[in-house]
């Protein structure tokens, strides 16, 4: 049996189950979630746990099968797919679809996943937390239009293996400040309000219109997203679940990790902002 260590260092997220449990505990609820897809940040627990588990809650709980698309891939790269049998946790394994995985990998003529990268691992254990009796697909999609129609690639070759899945995309919104060498608008609030107001707000309102042309471009040009290529993911992925539907897109919730400074304004922050598709 091959297993997948993590190789994020501690603090990413608890390592105790018990640590996990409490964290995500309040945003459990006993009715099943109706997203098909949805899209959570990457960083940190303590400062974008609470939106990713948003979105991550959101999902029909009846999964069987979990798909979670990081990014940090520029375009022209293949997709990336973890080619263990098991993802290590600190909830126990969680085990592969392997089936899935091999068909898609051959489909998509991806490429195995050696790299450290925190898009996906960062969310495991809330899927399965969420989701204990489902199995995952770890894929890692470039920042490119193709990837809007791999989302469809998967939700297809998952329904032809009779698959109840859903979509779970990765990313992060606008790096601002000297630590990202982004620095537009300056400093203090006038930066925070320029990020929150019209930087990542444009991109916001590209997801939501389910643009995916506009969600790249603005990804790309405001760099106001770090792994567009696992939102267009789970864009594909809902279009073509929705079939004739065009899938209901929301923002759940949003915010910086600059609300988690107690004094002033930090020159170096990051949005976070939790989509759902239904």
């Amino acid at each position: 049996m091959d297993i997948r260590r993590s190789c994020l260092p501690s603090g990413w997220y608890p390592r105790d189950g018990e640590a996990v449990s409490r964290f995500l505990s309040p945003f459990a609820s006993p009715s099943n979630g109706k997203a098909l897809a949805a899209v959570a940040p990457h960083a940190g627990w303590y400062y974008s746990g609470r939106f990713a588990a948003r979105a991550a809650a959101a999902l029909e709980r009846d999964a069987s099968t979990v798909i979670v698309a990081g990014g940090h891939l520029p375009a022209g790269m293949s997709p990336l797919f973890a080619l263990e049998d098991q993802v290590a946790g600190p909830l126990g394994n969680i085990p592969i679809d392997t089936e899935l995985r091999d068909a898609l990998y051959e489909e998509l003529k991806g490429r195995e996943d050696r790299y450290q990268d925190n898009t996906v691992e960062v969310l495991l254990p809330m899927v399965r937390y969420f989701f204990p009796e489902a199995r995952l697909l770890w894929i890692r999609l470039p920042a490119e239009i193709s990837s809007f129609e791999t989302g469809k690639t998967i939700a297809r070759t998952a329904r032809s293996l009779e698959r109840k899945t859903v979509f779970l995309g990765s990313t992060d919104l606008t790096h601002y400040g000297p630590n990202y060498s982004f620095s537009p608008r300056g400093y203090g609030r006038k930066a925070l309000e320029w990020v929150e107001k019209e930087n990542d707000r444009v991109f916001i309102d590209a997801v939501l219109a389910g643009n995916p042309e506009e969600t790249l471009r603005r990804a790309e040009e405001d760099r106001s997203a770090c792994s567009a290529g696992a939102v267009l993911g789970a864009m594909g992925f809902a279009s073509l679940c929705a079939g004739s539907k065009t899938p209901k897109a929301e923002l759940l919730a949003y915010g910086t990790s600059a609300a988690m400074s107690a004094d002033e304004i930090p020159d170096s922050f990051v949005g976070y902002g939790a989509f759902c598709f239904s």
